[in-house]
């Protein structure tokens, strides 16, 4: 009987531990697919000139920091011999010693994968193609490793406060969110902006090429979050459970429709130029409510992701128009979207998370949790920026951090890859033979679109 019993354990024991590696998986492959939502809203988000450019940078973000996490970004962030500041074991995924669970790696490196992805979108359209290969190196496998052991790790200094306190952030505010969006501004401001996006100091709209394939990525990206928040959870067989990651699916939601509307509004209300009723504004406001909950998402009573949503819409339109002022180009709004709002909801998770809130728990404790936070994200900006900082110096130093001007103004998908994104002979009989005082740029040096002539293109190819 005994020994029935044993095997009986043991035969659960593996079932819970089976349960909980295809759970990881199956959400870290949906995570996995949120590299295709920031292709599609980054490539809809530039001019055709550079559509090719930006989807090969979304794939080598892939390729470069999945290499680089499994050589050493995964030792520097879950080593299991470390000090407070980083890791130091299990090079290769421990391959050559004790291999980690390799659900666990994968979901890790997804999450590794987006905050490296968002830099890109602030400096597109005018960034050396070298240089989007180092920062995939420096970033997946150091900058980011780094923080995600402060913060994650049994052993990091922020995951063992005073007192017992515990730095707050289930699902990657401050770890993913801020750290993509703070080394995004300071990328942004020593690259500077495109050709023709300022003119005396005033900004210039430059619009992408299109509407529809932004929302589709966006959509992705939405589908993408669930996952994203829910899968932090990391396990599906214990007790409790699947109601958290239950409550995080739909504290993402709920927070993310409260952002997206929000942001229309004030769109609408004047307060960011025009009273249009905005698809970019209100899908850029729904990220920024997906992004602030990431902190609270495990924790936050439904009504409290609604405020942490609608706070984040806020945030996303007053830290776009400070962008802008501080004369950053930023065509994705991506700081706006991850530094903002993550910094809103590392904030935001003391202040109203279920059972250690401000509003809802302990007072002392939750005031001392709050200052943890605030801690443990001014610390993390400042080691992004110092880090960026001396990244995107050192590349501007040697030249290679910004393409020449004649070829921005061209586009960098023909100088730089051969391959547009829509070839004129794709169009069919007769574009190949183009007039003479055709431009291929809409755009002039001073961003403002220039008359194009119009032509009526025969069947014979004759204009």
């Amino acid at each position: 009987m005994a020994a029935n019993l044993t095997i009986l354990a043991a035969d659960f024991a593996t079932l819970q531990k089976n349960a909980d590696q295809l759970f990881l998986l199956i959400m870290g492959c949906m995570v996995f697919l949120m590299q295709s939502g920031f292709a599609f809203l980054e490539a809809g988000s530039v001019r055709s000139k550079n559509t090719t450019n930006i989807l090969i940078k979304n794939m080598l973000d892939i390729f470069i920091t999945g290499l680089c996490y499994w050589m050493f970004g995964y030792a520097f962030a879950f080593g299991q011999v470390g000090n407070p500041f980083i890791g130091h074991s299990d090079f290769f995924a421990g391959s050559l010693r004790h291999s980690p669970d390799p659900a666990f790696w994968f979901f890790q490196f997804v999450f590794c994968a987006t905050a490296t992805t968002i830099v890109s979108g602030a400096m597109a359209e005018r960034t050396e193609f070298v240089c989007y290969l180092v920062y995939c190196v420096v970033i997946g496998g150091f900058m980011y490793p780094v923080v995600t052991h402060w913060a994650w790790s049994d052993v990091g200094w922020l995951a063992n406060g005073p007192g017992g306190i515990v730095y707050k952030d289930f699902a990657g505010s401050g770890v993913v969110h801020v750290v993509g969006g703070t080394t995004a501004l300071v990328g942004a401001k020593i690259l500077g902006p495109r050709i023709g996006r300022f003119k005396d100091g005033q900004p210039v709209q430059i619009p992408g090429h299109t509407v529809p394939l932004v929302a589709l990525g966006a959509f992705i990206l939405f589908f993408g979050f669930l996952a994203f928040n829910g899968g932090s959870q990391a396990s599906i067989s214990g007790a409790g459970d699947g109601q958290i990651v239950s409550i995080a699916m739909v504290n993402t939601l709920v927070s993310g429709a409260a952002g997206g509307l929000v942001a229309m509004m004030v769109k609408r209300s004047g307060l960011l130029g025009g009273v249009n009723w905005s698809l970019l504004t209100s899908i850029n406001g729904a990220l920024s409510g997906m992004v602030a909950i990431c902190a609270a998402a495990d924790s936050a009573y439904s009504w409290g992701a609604v405020v942490i949503g609608v706070v984040a819409g806020v945030v996303y339109c007053a830290w776009s128009k400070l962008v802008i002022k501080l004369g950053v180009d930023d065509p994705l709004d991506a700081v706006a979207v991850h530094l903002g709002a993550g910094l809103w909801g590392v904030l935001a998770a003391p202040i109203l998370a279920r059972d250690v809130g401000l509003i809802t728990a302990d007072k002392e404790y939750a005031l001392r949790l709050f200052g943890w936070n605030l801690l443990g994200v001014l610390v993390i900006m400042v080691w992004c920026a110092v880090v960026s900082a001396l990244m995107f110096g050192t590349l501007k130093c040697l030249g290679i951090l910004r393409v020449p001007p004649e070829i921005e103004l061209r586009g960098l998908d023909i100088p730089k890859h051969g391959e547009p994104a829509y070839p004129t002979e794709s169009y069919g009989h007769g574009w190949t033979i183009m007039p003479p005082d055709f431009s291929p740029d809409p755009y002039g040096p001073d961003g403002k679109p220039q008359p194009q002539p119009v032509y009526i293109t025969r069947s014979n190819g004759q204009s």
